[in-house]
Parts: C-alpha cells; structure tokens; sequence
C-alpha cells in the first residue's frame, strides 16, 4: 500500500467525520418542510456550523479525489469507511461519554475489518472494462437502487426514513467516487479539454449535489444514530462495486482471500453499526415546528 494513499484516504475520511457531525448539528435544527427539497440547503447555508461542516467535507472529498487519483477505488473506499471513528472523537468530546466496551468493539471490528479486507483482497489496478454497457447497467442499478430507497423514505421520513436516506446518499458517493476516478483519468490523459467534453465530471457534481439534499434530510430528521453508519456503511460497498464491475480493480479470488474479504467487509459494517449506535453519538433532535422556522445561527 502506498504510504501517500493512505495518508491522504485517512486524511480525507478525518475531514469527513468532523463535517458530517457539525452538519447535523446544523440539521437537526433545520424546517422540516425543507425535507428533500434545495430550499434546506439555502436556509442551511444561513448557518455558520453547517458553512463550517461543508468546507470540511469539500477538503474531504478533494483529499479523498486525489486520493482515488493515486491508488485504487477498491483500496481507498475501506479507507475512507474510517471517517466514523472521527465523527465519533467529536461527538465523545460534545457529549462526554466513554467508549466502553461497545465503542472499542466498534473501533476495533471496524478498523480490523478494513485491514483484513486490504491484506486479504491486495487491491490493485488492472484494464477498465470498455464495453459501455456494463459502466451503464451497474451505475443504474446504483442510482435506482438510490430513487427506490428514496421514495420509500418519503412515506416513512420519521421512523427509517433517515437510514433509507443515509444508504441513498451512500451509493451515490460511492458512484461519484468512481466517476472522480475516470474523471482524473481523463484529465491526466488529455487536460482540461478531455475532462470537459466527458460527461462524468457533470455526472459527478449531479451526484454530489443529490447526495447532499438526501444527507442533509436525513440528518434534519434524526439523529446522527440514524443516519451516519447507513451511508458510512453503504458508500465503501458501492464504490467497491464500481472497482472491480468496470473500473478494472482486481482482488484475490482464491478461497481464502475471498472468505476474508468477506469477514473483513463484514467486520466493517458491524462496527459502523456498534459505533453509530454508540451512547457518545447525539441521539435526539430539538423540539421545532413541523411547518416552519427562521434558523438561528450557531
């Protein structure tokens, strides 16, 4: 594993948590008119913990593109799983509650579990798959997967509504993931001007922008509890599946490596879940209005 891939994925996944936690912060104060509709994110963008949340993640995410830049999707996503472990410094600090035996169970499958999966698996690169069909038939699967997950979470926003979302919004990151990749691939072969007459970098921004809404809804609807482990959880698995479905990403397939990538990925979601559950992630959302409400700066 290159030392500046992991460098720059752990980076990326630090920023990541410390925003996502004040976003919710933020959220959670939010109109819920404002429920799956652009108009949270202005009234959001009102709010200097939620401008403050979104920067970190932005430094997240361009630390996780270079990242991706460097070295395979199917290496970096695990990596990036980690961004719960820092959401979980920050909120410990806010809510001053120890790990105990759940937390450093949690910390321990899931940081177990990643390794287990990249020693295991020794991602590496290979030829993307050319035919186009298969980039079409596993990113639409993806997406309506995503749209399924979507509308369902519409009749139930305030029971699994969030975690419906929060796996939405996962496996349109992790398809925006992919796409950054081909997309720095085309820069780096032809510039500026192959990166523009493409259409991923548009398809990325389409992806970051939808995935945002479906976050910042589920965040606004509950608490951290609810959504964060669904899209930590969710986003590593679809960008695995973009890897290795038509990137070109290529694992160990022979029985041993499978049964331990298996366990690792395994691993990994039931210590997202032990530390999203965890009693130091906040865990109730302030008493508002149904209807509507001025934001108060914070």
């Amino acid at each position: 594993m290159s030392v500046l891939v992991l460098v720059l994925a752990v980076s990326a996944a630090s920023c990541l948590g410390f925003g996502f936690v004040l976003q919710q912060n933020a959220a959670q104060r939010a109109p819920l008119n404002d429920f799956l509709s652009p108009r949270l994110l202005l009234d959001l963008m009102r709010v200097p913990r939620w401008l403050g949340g979104i920067a970190l993640m932005v430094a997240g995410m361009v630390l996780g593109a270079i990242a991706l830049g460097q070295g395979e999707i199917s290496l970096v996503e695990p990596l990036l799983a980690t961004n719960l472990l820092f959401a979980m410094a920050l909120s410990r600090h806010q809510t001053k509650q120890s790990l105990g035996r759940q937390g450093w169970a949690g910390l321990l499958l899931l940081a177990g579990g990643v390794t287990a999966f990249i020693v295991a698996g020794e991602p590496r690169g290979g030829t993307a798959v050319a035919d186009p069909f298969r980039h079409w038939l596993i990113i639409g699967a993806m997406i309506g997967l995503a749209l399924l997950l979507t509308t369902y979470a519409k009749r139930s926003r305030l029971v699994a509504g969030p975690a419906l979302l929060a796996v939405a919004a996962g496996l349109l990151y992790g398809v925006q993931d992919a796409l950054t990749r081909v997309s720095g691939q085309r820069f780096s072969s032809g510039g500026l001007v192959e990166l523009l007459t493409g259409w991923q970098p548009y398809a990325v921004l389409a992806l970051g922008v939808t995935g945002l809404v479906l976050v910042q809804s589920a965040f606004e609807t509950a608490s951290l509890r609810m959504s964060l482990p669904a899209l930590t959880a969710a986003q590593p698995l679809a960008g695995i599946i973009c890897g290795v479905g038509f990137l070109g990403d290529r694992l160990r397939t022979d029985t041993g490596a499978l049964v331990w990538e298996a366990a690792g990925l395994a691993a990994v979601v039931v210590g997202i879940v032990l530390l999203g559950l965890h009693p130091a992630m906040p865990c109730g959302t302030p008493e508002r209005p149904a209807r509507s409400r001025n934001l108060q700066p914070s």
